[in-house]
């Protein structure tokens, strides 16, 4: 096997890439999302997040691949160790750089080590955590970290020493409902006439809303949308990092799988969000909205995520992180997980004791979030 790491995902075809992931793979892995992230300069110097790919190739056929960055700061990585970082500063110690497995600004669940099919699976995940490990040694970095990787890479992770952490977010399941009137039916009938009135309120000051596939959306909209989802970052004091050409490109390369819910007024565009989605799974990334709504931000990011997963048949629909909002309208918490490398033993043992506090911190929260649930009867459980 020969290994490598790339400074650009622009090195390597996107067919190429791509066939790491299979036909219904995650889209925020594909090669369209990555590569479009360093080709529109949403990653890069100015950033703190540094390309540092590994792939593993034999006979010169890629075999794996883990996308990897090297990070100056901890900025849209949604998994925080702001703290980790002060008590190294604190100890007269250097935090930065580190290496993150992880996509950009994506707190998504999914592989983060990628193997071709026909590719020996023990044998090449065992390369690319090698790899890794040897990029973190040699470029004498504090740590490394691999964050919201799915539950099979979770465990090569720990088998290999790294520390596990959990958090929670909050996800929609498609148990078969008809249509959202049937998913509804499961509801207490007080929440149930909550989200009914919501609604019915979006309705009621002539908002109209749209749903167009990414080759539907037009240059001028994708603009429009940008500045929604400028004004949001705004709002909030963080850095708006995603460009209007990384947007219309992703449209145009991924098309059906980039979902756009425009709300318009007499016509006009006045809010918007934007989702990805896989074959089973939609995705709720990013909202802006220019004039204040009642109820709208929930009808454009929930309700109408639902709406869409009924009728295409999803089975589940990730709206973003955190949110405790999203319980009463259905949505239940899910664990999500990362895993940490510490260079230093003393910090990788005080970090240890901590996460261990923190699991049990989370654990009970998930089980007192699920007492709120707004189902008449408990759901069945899905796997975590």
């Amino acid at each position: 096997m020969e290994i490598a790491t790339l400074p650009s995902l622009l090195e390597i075809p996107a067919t190429e890439w791509d066939c790491l992931l299979g036909p219904d793979h995650n889209p925020f892995l594909c090669h369209a999302f990555l590569a479009g992230l360093e080709q529109h300069g949403c990653v890069g110097e100015r950033w703190g997040w540094l390309p540092h790919h590994v792939v593993v190739r034999e006979q010169g056929r890629l075999l794996g691949a883990v996308p990897l960055y090297r990070k100056y700061n901890s900025y849209g990585e949604l998994v925080f160790d702001w703290a980790w970082a002060d008590a190294y500063q604190r100890a007269g110690e250097r935090y930065y750089p580190k290496l993150v497995a992880a996509v950009p600004y994506s707190p998504v669940t999914g592989p983060r080590l990628l193997l071709h099919p026909t590719a020996d699976r023990p044998g090449v995940e065992a390369a690319l955590l090698a790899a890794v490990a040897e990029e973190a040694q040699r470029l004498a970095v504090s740590s490394v970290h691999w964050l919201f990787p799915d539950a099979a890479d979770q465990q090569h992770l720990l088998a290999a020493g790294h520390l596990p952490r959990h958090d929670c977010q909050f996800h929609w399941h498609n148990r078969g409902y008809r249509d959202f009137d049937d998913f509804l039916d499961t509801f207490t009938a007080e929440k149930r006439k909550k989200i009914k009135r919501e609604r019915r309120r979006v309705g009621e000051q002539g908002v109209e809303l749209e749903l167009l596939s990414g080759q539907q959306v037009d240059e001028g909209l994708w603009h429009t949308w940008h500045r929604f989802y400028q004004d949001t970052f705004d709002r909030r004091g963080g850095y708006p990092t995603l460009t209007a050409p990384f947007f219309r490109q992703l449209g145009e390369q991924l098309q059906e799988r980039v979902l756009l819910v425009v709300a318009r007024q007499q016509g006009k565009p006045v809010a918007a969000a934007l989702s990805l989605r896989s074959a089973d799974t939609l995705y709720g990334r990013h909202w802006g909205c220019l004039g204040e709504f009642h109820s709208l931000h929930f009808e454009a990011c929930y309700y109408a995520g639902i709406d869409y997963c009924i009728s295409a048949g999803l089975s589940h629909f990730e709206p973003g992180a955190q949110g405790e909002h999203k319980v009463s309208r259905g949505f239940e918490p899910t664990l999500t997980r990362s895993a940490h490398w510490l260079a230093d033993p003393r910090f990788a043992e005080a970090i240890d004791h901590y996460l261990a506090r923190e699991r049990e911190a989370v654990a009970d929260y998930m089980r007192e979030v699920t007492q709120h649930l707004p189902f008449r009867q408990a759901p069945q459980e899905d796997g975590a």
